[in-house]
Parts: structure tokens; C-alpha cells; sequence
């Protein structure tokens, strides 16, 4: 990424934290709902590659519908943009009637009896706001990683307005998050971290519709060091200004096998659920990159051989 377009990616992030929480909420539900049609019809590297994801996702699908799959994606994504430049504004009433969770039982069981529990997510809805109503409507704070962005200045923007919310957030380079988890884990602390995608060599390959990928091995070896529960969740959007969003039941430990044995077994548990989660609403996941290793070799969509791609935020 050239420092221009650093520099042009930092405005747009700050453009969207000061000025779309600012706005109407329908001028910023229709402005999301333009730009989301508008990137999709110019069916740039990220709406191809979100296609291809999804074909995976549902394989009998026809051209037409990977389309609308496509595009309803698109406007989930951007609904997820929208909503996050705005969260700050957003009283703790106004977050306690935007989400509704199934079965939050397993989550707050597991604090109360101060085990420490471990969330893990996929790419699906607005994971920043569930974030927010575990903060705000349950009054647990959380800890979480982030990526490192280029430029620097616009991870800092993602730190500082994810903090903001109540989270706190550690890098995920430099060796030192691991250990910080654990110990947040074994005060009874919650750990929420997204967990459908780790391309490094660290990853634990997993069947996931069907294929290898790769997921992070963190989560799975966080509950078997530290005793944390492990709770994989699933959100989802169903047409209405209310997220929904589902903790499914714990992921134990094996009893049996070595600790790559029990971790490969617990991370493809973690996979199971999020499958069922992206099958029932595969619309709401935003994985607009490469996931399975068959793709790794193979140039992303719409993509001309020999051009470098830019590291940076999705779309």
C-alpha cells in the first residue's frame, strides 16, 4: 500500500467515525445500502472472491443466485459498517434493543461460576455490537486481539474506538497476547476473539464445507490451559433493526490424545458451529478474502496476474 493511499484510507475511516454517527439514522441506513450496490456493481477483487466463498457456502446455488447471495452480502457488510461508525453514540438502551441472543445461559453460567470463557466468532453480522452488549447490557468488560493495519495511524483509530466501547484490545503481533489472554482467563475474564480465518502456518487445518482451511488454534488452546469455557457463537440479521445471535453449547476438552490432538478436535467443533451458523445465513458473512487452502495458489477473482494486492480492511 503506497503512503497515498495510507494517508486516503485513514480519511475515509476518520470520515466514517465523525460524520455517519451524525447523520440520520435512515440517511445513514440508505447511504450504506448505495455504496454496499454501488461496490457491488462494479464487482471489484472483494465482491468476486465474496462469490466464490459463497458457492462453497451453498454449492447448488445458480449464477443468479451466488448474485443475490452476493449482494444482499454486500448490504449486510455495509449495514455492519454503519451501524459500528455509530455504536459510540448509542445508549446501553439503545444497544439492550438491537440484539436478541438464544441461549445466553451458557455465557453467563460459565462467569458466574468464574471459570473464564473464551467467544469465538466468524465473520457473520456486526460481531462489534454483540461486543458492545456484552459490555454495556451484561456489564462484563472483555479482552480481545487486533490485526495490525497498514497504516498504522488507522489501526490506531480501530484501537482506540474499540476501547472506547469497553474492550480491550491487544495486537496480535509481538508474542505477548497469548499470555495476556490466559491470565484474563484465569481471573474468570471473558476472551472474545474471530476465529474463522488464520492463514499461518499456526493455523489448525479444519474441514469446513467440505474443504481444508485453516482456523486459529488460540481459542481451543486458551480453554485447555487455562480450564475457560469455550463458547462458539453465531450472529445473524433477519430484515429488522434487531441483530440475532446464538451461544452454542460448550466445546469440551477431549479426555484423550495429545495437545495438538485435543486442539485439531476442539477447532473443528468451533468450525462445525460456524458452518451451521453461515449455512442458515450465509448473506451475513463477510469473508471477502481467501479461506481454503485450494485457493491459496490461485489468483483472487477478477484479479490480473503479476499485480501485488493491498493489506488492509475488507472492501
Amino acid at each position: 500500500m503506497s503512503a497515498m493511499t495510507e494517508r486516503l484510507t485513514d480519511a475515509l475511516y476518520g470520515l466514517g467515525w465523525t460524520a455517519v454517527k451524525k447523520l440520520p439514522e435512515p440517511v445513514a441506513t440508505g447511504l450504506g445500502r448505495r455504496i454496499a450496490d454501488t461496490v457491488w456493481q462494479r464487482r471489484g477483487k472483494g465482491v468476486l472472491r465474496l462469490e466464490a466463498n459463497l458457492a462453497r457456502v451453498v454449492p447448488d446455488a445458480s449464477p443468479e443466485r451466488l448474485s443475490e447471495l452476493s449482494k444482499a452480502g454486500m448490504r449486510s457488510y455495509m449495514r455492519y459498517w454503519m451501524e459500528s461508525f455509530r455504536l459510540p453514540a448509542w445508549s446501553a438502551q439503545r444497544v439492550r434493543d438491537s440484539i436478541d441472543i438464544q441461549d445466553v445461559h451458557h455465557l453467563t453460567d460459565g462467569l458466574a461460576a468464574g471459570r473464564g470463557v473464551v467467544v469465538a466468532l466468524p465473520h457473520l453480522a456486526n460481531w462489534d455490537l454483540a461486543g458492545v452488549w456484552a459490555t454495556r447490557t451484561l456489564g462484563v468488560p472483555f479482552t480481545t486481539v487486533a490485526e495490525r493495519l497498514k497504516p498504522e495511524s488507522l489501526y490506531d483509530r480501530f484501537v482506540a474506538y474499540r476501547e472506547s466501547l469497553g474492550m480491550e484490545v491487544l495486537p496480535h503481533t509481538g508474542g505477548s497476547a497469548f499470555g495476556t489472554l490466559a491470565r484474563r482467563l484465569r481471573a474468570g475474564g471473558l476472551v472474545c476473539l474471530v476465529a474463522d480465518r488464520d492463514l499461518s502456518s499456526s493455523g489448525a487445518e479444519v474441514k469446513f464445507f467440505g474443504e481444508t482451511a485453516r482456523m486459529p488454534a488460540g481459542p481451543a488452546m486458551l480453554a485447555q490451559q487455562t480450564g475457560a469455557l469455550l463458547l462458539p457463537v453465531t450472529l445473524w440479521y433477519d430484515g429488522t433493526p434487531v441483530m440475532k445471535g446464538r451461544v452454542h453449547p460448550p466445546v469440551d476438552v477431549p479426555e484423550t490424545g495429545t495437545r495438538a490432538e485435543r486442539t485439531a478436535v476442539m477447532t473443528q467443533a468451533l468450525a462445525d458451529a460456524f458452518a451451521t451458523g453461515i449455512a442458515e445465513h450465509p448473506e451475513d458473512w463477510h469473508m471477502l478474502q481467501r479461506l481454503w487452502l485450494a485457493d491459496l495458489d490461485t489468483p483472487d477473482p477478477g484479479r490480473r496476474p503479476g499485480r501485488g494486492g493491498a493489506k488492509g480492511p475488507a472492501a
